[in-house]
């Protein structure tokens, strides 16, 4: 898909080359950001308590967006509940690379509608470009209904498992990148930029239908993706979650991590431990002298919702996972895949409201608004 000022960009470089026969320098990727920058920002920025964000009506990323099933006034309402009973300033939200290439620009304008739904509600997002978890055969139109009592289980992937084994077509994604990040790269409204969930996850649940190698090729794609989103130089900071073992040694068990580690402006991770294992994974992560961001956490009983007083206390931004029951059905544990159940999960897995704005639980709604509170008035 190309847009108009990609056009133009295009006719002004072949005006040059007109005139200059000589080829082109290459671009040279904006540099990572300097601890101080990346603390600068964290200065500016209010402490970041929200949710990973799918509408209850949505089973997956593709669901959210495509605009047969766009649902802009759930989106409005649910963002309203995060606001008014959790204190939530703001939201991690999964995009897909096949929107912008059925939709192009018509799929930016839903992100366009998102963010001023959000930003009436006092909230930022953090969009998320790709994602290495679940299924890795994504098709746009009408998705899968789920499968009853299983957790997430019409989540894709982004790309793909056909594009990532073939490092040919990896190019195919630039324009993505570059238009998603060009449109939003100077929006307040756009708090971070997380470039790749859970990049080289292991995925068992669909492990026959990986890529040979997924791990260093992932780790090959994620360089061109950081390079694609530095070239366009946003305001905001880029990055990509540890997830896979975050303590002592992380930076060296695996190429895709050392590249989150060596290229993130800001450090993300996910831990669902706790409150040991939290504890020691903000010390280790708190070496590399950047700010943290946990931008995935709570899976009770071991990941309790008491665990947001650590992160306040640490001034790590906390972005738990699932807002409203719904179609992602994440109120269901990861076991579920293997474990078969039936009815009601007690307690839920993730996720805080039922479909009507109810709290799961109303103490930890309570909690974590007088958190929210605390940290508003500088008191963690």
């Amino acid at each position: 898909m190309t847009t108009a000022a990609g056009i133009l960009a295009r006719q002004a470089v072949q005006a040059l080359r007109a005139r200059d026969p000589r080829p082109a320098p290459p671009l040279v990727p904006r540099a990572r950001w300097s601890e101080g920058q990346a603390h600068e920002w964290a200065r500016r920025t209010p402490w970041l308590l929200g949710a990973n964000f799918n509408p209850s009506t949505a089973g997956n990323q593709l669901e959210m967006w495509q605009a047969a099933t766009f649902d802009l006034p759930t989106i409005d309402r649910e963002l309203g509940w995060a606001a008014e009973q959790f204190g939530m300033n703001s939201m991690r939200v999964f995009l897909h690379d096949l929107l912008w290439q059925t939709d192009g620009d018509a799929f930016l304008d839903r992100v366009e509608q998102v963010l001023e739904v959000a930003d009436r509600h006092g909230i930022t997002v953090m969009p998320v470009l790709f994602d290495g978890i679940w299924d890795p055969q994504p098709r746009t139109g009408v998705q899968r209904e789920p499968r009853p009592f299983v957790h997430n289980s019409t989540w894709v992937q982004s790309p793909g498992a056909a594009v990532l084994a073939d490092p040919r077509r990896w190019d195919s994604l630039r324009p993505y990148v570059e238009a998603v990040v060009g449109r939003f790269a100077h929006d307040p409204r756009v708090v971070v930029w997380d470039l790749f969930n859970e990049p080289d996850s292991p995925n068992p649940a669909y492990r026959r239908l990986e890529p040979a190698g997924k791990t260093a090729l992932v780790a090959q794609l994620l360089e061109r993706v950081f390079d694609w989103a530095a070239e366009v130089d946003p305001d905001q900071p880029l990055t990509v979650g540890i997830y896979n073992g975050t303590k002592r040694g992380a930076e060296r068990n695996r190429a895709a991590a050392r590249v989150m580690f060596e290229r993130s402006d800001v450090l993300t991770f996910h831990c669902y431990e706790g409150r040991r294992g939290l504890e020691a994974t903000i010390e280790h992560l708190s070496s590399f002298g950047r700010p943290l961001v946990c931008t995935e956490w709570l899976g009770r009983t071991r990941s309790p919702v008491e665990l947001v007083e650590v992160l306040a206390r640490h001034g790590v931004g906390a972005y738990s996972w699932g807002l409203v029951d719904g179609r992602s059905q994440t109120k269901f544990p990861w076991t579920s895949w293997y474990r078969r159940r039936r009815g009601e999960p007690e307690p839920w897995f993730h996720d805080l409201l039922h479909p009507d704005g109810t709290p799961y639980s109303a103490d930890e709604a309570a909690l974590f608004r007088r958190v929210a509170l605390g940290m508003k008035n500088g008191q963690p």
